[in-house]
Formats: structure tokens, sequence, C-alpha cells
């Protein structure tokens, strides 16, 4: 029979031996390695790709021979943002950097492992969120940013302001409740006078017992808009109220909004919101391509919703992939300031976004042609004079400014040339006593009142050549301060 000493003895072991295993059981999980964000300005300096997360690991900083299967498979995504990969040698080994262009957005970015998301590029506005989200409400969100079917781009969601999408989605929400086509429901009334079927069963239980047999319960169908698609409308638009509200203070363009949603759910206020199922707007997508433009638009708008895991500024962190082309913004903001200026000083305006500046090239061979139409951004008619205006979403007049023209690199010198070529043979296409050919160039509205002051936020030059005056004209404009200027 075992002492009394040796039972002590095993009951400690068995004791420390549980205490080891409850301690194991409870020994904390290492945390979840987050997923790398790459932020960039767009035209801003190229941004060096760690590949740390999207390749088997080398020497530090070292891609090896990965870099070209990595590139590969982002390449899609990389041209949708306009985006220049660049592969260079260094200290380390073999370099990978991205040279961001003239879009903003964010796109997800794969390993070359596994071909699964492992990160995301974001390119922001170089002018400044605030500048684009004042250009987007004024000019009626015609440059949108589009959503390509790809996969959710980690930690974007804080990183980007919920008006990105939710401008475009309330935009094409009030264009289709504009254009709703009438359909039909249900409706139940009591009438002295029979309307659609009576309801005998209800007519007998509560007519006839309370001695009112002239009154007939009935159910006819009316004549109405959508309401299902108008309960849809109406979820979505409280959705975005609410995101739109919890991130809103501080934020104009998010509270401006938000009184739009409010505008366009008092519209609504004789539906309630219901939820849309995904299978459900297919089936209306899908039916819908012979339909007008807004419900088709609208329709996409509403999936946007349902399908996001946040539109930006929420509690989220992953956001969805989204591109904005913001030359074509900057066109949009030069021709709203030049329609301003036209209403105030006369003349007639033509606008190549809409077609009315296109001028057909015709080649003796068609197998070298190379552009089959002139297309000018903008053509001013006053009497016997033509202002031709292209929009150009590019540094150089800034530049210019804050460094000499001899310090200007010569690939900055050789696109300032390509840009004057381009307008002056646009000036060659009409015959008029005066033409004017003019680049417009974004400014930082600093730079801009500064150069306003100095009367410097144009340069002019002349050119005589066949008995008529070319006038060539530099101008800058701030970058989303409408209403700031004039003239």
């Amino acid at each position: 029979m075992p002492s009394k000493m040796w039972c002590d003895e095993m009951n400690r072991m068995v004791g420390r031996r549980r205490v080891k295993r409850v301690q194991a059981s409870w020994r904390p999980s290492r945390a979840p390695v987050s997923k790398p964000l790459l932020v960039a300005p767009d035209h801003g300096r190229p941004v060096v790709v760690a590949p740390d997360s999207f390749a088997p690991v080398q020497r530090p900083g070292d891609w090896g021979p990965y870099a070209e299967s990595f590139l590969r498979l982002n390449d899609q995504a990389l041209r949708l943002l306009c985006v220049s990969p660049e592969v260079t040698g260094g200290a380390s080994g073999v370099v990978v950097r991205f040279v961001p262009g003239e879009c903003a957005g964010a796109v997800p970015l794969r390993s070359c492992v596994n071909g699964k998301v492992a990160g995301g590029l974001l390119v922001k506005p170089r002018f400044g969120w605030s500048g684009v989200g004042h250009v987007l409400q004024e000019t009626g969100w015609h440059a949108s940013p589009q959503l390509p079917e790809m996969p959710m781009v980690p930690g974007s969601a804080r990183s980007v302001p919920p008006w990105v999408l939710a401008g475009p989605v309330l935009s094409r929400l009030e264009g289709l409740l504009k254009t709703l086509s009438p359909g039909y429901r249900h409706i139940e009334e009591t009438t002295s006078k029979p309307r659609g079927r009576i309801l005998w069963s209800d007519y007998v239980s509560k007519s006839l017992t309370c001695g009112q047999w002239h009154q007939l319960p009935c159910r006819y169908p009316d004549l109405d808009t959508d309401p299902v698609l108008r309960q849809y409308i109406r979820w979505t638009l409280e959705r975005l109220k609410r995101d739109l509200s919890l991130v809103g203070v501080g934020d104009p363009v998010a509270l401006s909004l938000v009184g739009v949603a409010c505008r366009l759910l008092d519209s609504l206020s004789d539906v309630t919101p219901l939820m849309p199922r995904r299978d459900e707007l297919d089936r209306r997508l899908g039916g819908s391509r012979l339909a007008n433009q807004w419900l088709r638009y609208g329709i996409e708008a509403i999936a946007w919703v349902v399908d996001e895991r946040g539109l930006g500024g929420g509690s989220e962190r992953d956001g969805l992939s989204w591109v904005l082309p913001l030359a074509r913004l900057w066109e949009d903001y030069v021709e709203s300031v030049y329609r301003r200026e036209v209403a105030q000083y006369g003349g007639v305006l033509k606008v190549g976004r809409l077609r009315e500046t296109v001028f057909p090239l015709e080649w003796s061979d068609a197998t070298h042609r190379t552009l089959g139409h002139l297309m000018p951004d903008m053509v001013i008619h006053k009497g016997n004079s033509v202002q031709i205006v292209d929009a150009k979403y590019k540094a150089h007049l800034s530049e210019i400014d804050e460094s000499d023209w001899r310090q200007f690199s010569s690939e900055l010198r050789d696109a300032h040339r390509a840009d004057l070529h381009q307008v002056l043979a646009y000036a060659s296409l009409f015959e008029a006593d005066e033409v004017t050919a003019t680049l417009v160039y974004p400014l930082r509205y600093s730079t801009y009142t500064s150069l306003r002051e100095q009367g410097r936020d144009r340069s002019r030059a002349e050119l005589l050549h066949g008995g008529r005056t070319v006038r060539v004209e530099l101008r800058g404009l701030p970058f989303g301060q409408l209403g700031m200027h004039r003239g």
C-alpha cells in the first residue's frame, strides 16, 4: 500500500500538469497581420512596393524572380487605375515601383504565391478630396467613379470619404425617381359602390353584422409607380443617409448629400423601406436592357449599396474597388467655368463631351490612319472671334511658376510643347478674324490666389500668320474652388 508521502507527491505532479494544460489552452493567439495599403497622390512620386506580403521570402526588399509574376497578376488593376509599374535594380536586389497617373481610386493587389488578395493600392487626388467633392457636386457627377468587378480593397474604407460612392448613388436614384414608369398595385377599400372584386367574407363579418349593408369592402388594381422598386429606393436612401450622417461632421460635401437624401426620402413617405435581394435586382437589371437609361443606372446603384461593406468612412476596413478619371473631372470643371463666363459675357459654347466639336480626318489611305478625328474640349464663337479651350490635368503652369523654365525637366518640357502643338492644330481648323487657343491647367487655390493678385494667372503670346492673328493663352484655375473667381 503506497505511503501518504508518495500519494501527496503524485497529487502535486498531476496538479502541475493540469495547470500547464489550462495555461496552454488559454495562451493568447497571435494577432492577425494586417494587409498593407499603399497610398499615393495622382501624378505623384513612384511608390516602392515591399515584397513581404506579395512574394516568397527573399533577401529583405528583394523581389528576386517573382517581380514579373506579381505584375502579371495585377496588370488589369494597375491599368484601370492608370498606374505604370517599374522594375529596377537596387542595393538590396530587384525593386518594384508604382508610378501613379491621372486617375484616383482603389484596387486590390494579389499575391504571386497563391493569387489571393494580399493588399491594396489607393491613389488619392493631389488637390485634395474636398476639391473633388465640390467639382462632382457642381458638375452633376458626370465623371462619377467606375466600379470594376474586383474584390474588396483591404484597409481602404476608412481612407476614402463616404461621398465618393454615395454621391453617384444619390444622383442616379434622383434620376430614377423622376423617370419611374407607372405600374399597378392592389388597394383594399370600403365603398358605397362596387369596385373591382367585392370581399364577401369581410362584407358578411363586418358590414352586415353592424347593419351597414351599403358598405362594400372591395379590392381593385390602381395605377401607380412601381411600389416595390420605390421601397428598394427608400431602403437605399435611408442606408446612405445613416452612413453619411455618421461621418458627415466637418465634411460639407457629406452634409450636403444628407440634405439631398432627406429631400428624396420626403417623396417616398407613402412606402416603407424594403431591403432588396440581390437576385431580384439581377432579374430587374436583366429585364431592363431595353428600358430607359436611368432605370438601369438606378438599379445598378442600389446593387452597389446592397453588395458593399462600407462606402468609405464607416466602421468597416475594406472598401469597394473604384476608379475616378481625374482628367475627365477636370474637363467637366473647366466646362462649368466657361459656361458661366459665356452666360455672363455672351457667345455660343460647344463642347466635345457632347460631340459638338468633332472634325473628321479623311485619310487618302485608310491603312495609314492613326487618328480618325480632331475634337477640342470646347469652342466658343462670339462675333468674328473663336476661342478653342483644351483642359489639361497637368501641373505645367504651377511648376513653371515655382521653378525656372531652365530647371524644368526635359520630359515635362516635351509634354508642354505637345499640348501647345495640339491646341494650335485645333486653331488651324477655324477661319475667323481672331482665334485664341487656350490651355487650362489646374492650380492649388493658394497658388492661384497669389498669381491672380499679381495678374499672372494667364500668360499670352501672339502668332501672326497669313494675315490673321492667333493668340496662345495659358490659363490656371483653382481645382475645386467653383465660384471663387470670375473671368
